[in-house]
């Protein structure tokens, strides 16, 4: 009896399975088409599936919980699972050994991956940490449905096989600003509820209350902000990365921080993939006849709102040449938020070329 709801070739099999892969597969429809569904440009080759087979080798997934880890080697049948404390991860390292692994995947899971990440990369495992989106759409397109933790960790593993290690690696030494960064943010967070809430409260003495809050809030923002700094600076090379920041007209020390926090590969990467790193990049929108508007999306969301906090004032103010842009796009009758998005970019490129070049901001002529 068929299943309403169920697309086909959905299959339900064990999760000791190594082929479930293979199973999801849509298969070529009739077609007059001599080669069904394939691309007569494309041919599967035996030198084809024997790269295939040789970029199999030697990768595992993990699918990372609070207090577990489920693993799983690609192509094969090793299933197994460690607790996720020091412990657990030392005994990962010599199983992954073991087994012939050398590439790992792992699936950002809320800070939960950082411990296990940060060991396996010191045993000197290549590590990959995966974006959910990228776990969940490469389920889809294999048509699996099915979820548990040690097939997360089947999938994880799939993934990773298939994907190349990033050219340019973490810098753990950022880890940690991150999250004080964070707290930071949380802190600002927590001062707009307050002033919003100050709006409705007409009560002396609980607007004294909330006005209280406010200072003591703002009191420890700078503090926090001064201490993120502090650290920044006892490293060199991040200090004078951030000097370069500072010297950008408009980018002041809350925004630089974010952007060498944020984005450890400032100066190391084109313009337009910053762009796109930080969310800011206009993706085309088009389809047949329809011309639809550019639109940005995705992105380090936390990194785009502190490069927006600092478009505003910048193109206002501080830059002269965002000024200039600014003013030359709204004559030409380009909406406030279209232009503010388009500024945040072009702050963002300014940060990037002068880390790149090695050497402070220089006025030069306006030129939009």
């Amino acid at each position: 009896m068929a299943i309403r709801g169920r697309a086909a070739g959905d299959r339900i099999v064990s999760a000791l399975s190594r082929s479930w892969l293979p199973r999801s597969l849509i298969a070529p429809a009739p077609s007059s088409d001599p080669d069904g569904c394939r691309n007569k440009l494309v041919r599967f080759t035996r030198q084809g599936s024997t790269k295939m087979t040789k970029t199999n080798t030697g990768t595992a997934g993990i699918d990372t919980a609070k207090d577990k880890l489920d693993v799983a080697v690609h192509g094969r049948e090793q299933r197994w699972r460690v607790a996720n404390a020091a412990a657990g991860w030392r005994r990962l390292a010599v199983d992954l050994t073991e087994a012939g692994v050398t590439k790992v995947g792992i699936e950002a899971t809320g800070g939960y991956e950082r411990g296990v990440v940060r060991h396996l990369r010191a045993e000197g495992f290549v590590v990959l940490v995966l974006q959910p989106i990228q776990v969940k759409n490469f389920a889809r397109l294999h048509l699996r449905r099915a979820k548990n933790d040690a097939l997360d960790a089947v999938l994880i593993a799939a993934c990773t096989a298939l994907l190349e290690p990033r050219s340019i690696e973490a810098d753990e030494r950022l880890t940690d600003l991150a999250d004080h960064l964070t707290f930071v943010e949380q802190i600002e967070e927590d001062i707009a509820r307050l002033k919003t809430r100050l709006e409705h409260i007409d009560e002396p003495r609980r607007r004294r209350l909330v006005l209280g809050d406010i200072d003591r809030l703002k009191a420890r923002r700078l503090a926090e902000l001064a201490r993120i700094a502090g650290q920044l600076r006892q490293h060199a090379d991040l200090a004078q990365r951030l000097d370069l920041v500072l010297s950008v007209p408009g980018i002041g020390e809350r925004t630089a921080l974010a952007l060498i926090i944020r984005m450890p590969e400032l100066g190391q990467i084109s313009r337009e993939k910053a762009a796109a790193l930080a969310g800011l990049a206009p993706f085309d929108d088009e389809s047949g006849k329809h011309k639809g508007e550019r639109h940005i999306g995705g992105g380090r969301a936390r990194l785009r709102r502190s490069l927006f906090a600092a478009a505003l004032p910048a193109s206002f103010r501080w830059n002269k040449a965002l000024c200039a842009f600014y003013a030359h796009h709204r004559a030409r009758g380009h909406a406030h938020n279209y232009v503010l998005v388009a500024c945040a970019r072009k702050l963002l490129i300014y940060a990037n070329t002068v880390v790149q070049r090695g050497s402070p901001w220089v006025e030069n002529p306006i030129a939009l």
